[in-house]
């Protein structure tokens, strides 16, 4: 490595064993409304790993870069930035597995210097998904029920926490009674074991949810319908099943149940500024409140990146698998 080089992730689609770790040149000076940002800590997420092996919903010419969040510390401004060098900040575009990117300032978001880097390395996908989930859908108010498969997750866990905050009542839905002593312990109100056997999940005393999340698709969809009130609303925001998600007709004509999807990429670039501004500025507030947060289970340098994506994979991990990069010490 010389002083203009750096490391970069690059990955073809392919399958996981195709990741490698490369050296670049780095970056050149911002422009006029740019910045030059030092990544510190990057995440990895499911949906990176279905990136990796080629099962995302979309596919990157290759080769590319992955990742899609990370945290980092501004090293350099352009003419007409009112951000400053040394600002913490988080990079809304994806391919961030790379130590350092040079990107229009507007598409950052800046973070309070006293933020816990690996909580903001975590903040851009499962919280936000959650929070968007939850406000932007159907309209709720507190004391409405949701009710949730794949509660165990990422995503799961934040759905449970953002909605404490926002005073909605939370029904997770797991596989296997081992991972809902979890839940229970975050301060889910409930929590239901569903193998897919035997009567669908419901409710406590006859309650029916108006929004309910499904992150598992196939058959999982339908079994959730049983707690949804009529006309309530069914949002698949993931395929762990690799199934399409499924309603009956049944669901769907008779008693008006609504399925629709939910990409945050999506949400992006339909959201506008000044609300994908409030989205985080609500999650910073929470974070530094200790509301919400998301465990990790282990931290490796980017120049391992293969060996962090491995464990990644792994299952029953305990929390987030991160990179950190060299200017993490600087």
């Amino acid at each position: 490595m010389t002083e203009n080089t750096i490391y970069a992730v690059e990955a073809t689609g392919n399958g996981r064993s195709d990741l490698q770790v490369v050296e670049k040149t780095a970056p050149a000076a911002p422009g006029p409304g740019e910045v030059t940002v030092d990544m510190l800590v990057l995440t990895i997420n499911p949906a990176d790993i279905l990136m990796l092996e080629g099962r995302y919903g979309v596919r990157p010419s290759a080769p590319f870069i992955p990742g899609s969040e990370g945290v980092g510390r501004i090293s350099a401004v352009g003419a007409d930035v009112t951000l400053r060098v040394g600002d913490i900040v988080m990079p809304m575009p994806g391919n961030a597995w790379v130590e350092q990117i040079t990107l229009p300032a507007r598409q950052v978001v800046a973070l309070p210097a006293s933020v816990d880097l690996d909580q903001a390395a975590m903040l851009k996908a499962n919280p936000a998904t959650a929070l968007v989930m939850l406000e932007d859908i159907v309209p709720m108010q507190a004391g409405d029920w949701v009710i949730l498969n794949a509660a165990n997750s990422a995503v799961g866990q934040n759905v449970v926490k953002v909605g404490q905050a926002l005073g909605l009542r939370i029904a997770c839905v797991v596989r296997r009674e081992g991972a809902a002593q979890g839940l229970r312990d975050l301060g889910a109100e409930v929590v239901l074991v569903d193998d897919g056997d035997g009567a669908p999940p419901a409710l406590p005393d006859g309650a029916k949810a108006r929004l309910a999340l499904d992150a598992i698709g196939g058959v999982a969809t339908e079994r959730l319908t049983s707690a949804v009130a009529d006309g309530g609303t069914v949002v698949n925001y993931g395929l762990l099943s690799g199934d399409s998600p499924r309603l009956s007709a049944h669901d769907l004509v008779f008693r008006g149940l609504t399925l629709r999807g939910f990409w945050l990429a999506s949400w992006f670039g339909k959201a506008g500024t000044a609300r994908i501004g409030q989205v985080y500025g609500q999650l910073v507030t929470w974070l530094g409140e200790g509301r919400i947060g998301a465990k990790v289970d282990a931290r490796y340098p980017i120049a391992e990146a293969a060996e962090a994506v491995a464990h990644a994979a792994r299952e029953g991990r305990e929390g987030k698998v991160l990179l950190t990069t060299r200017f993490l010490k600087g």
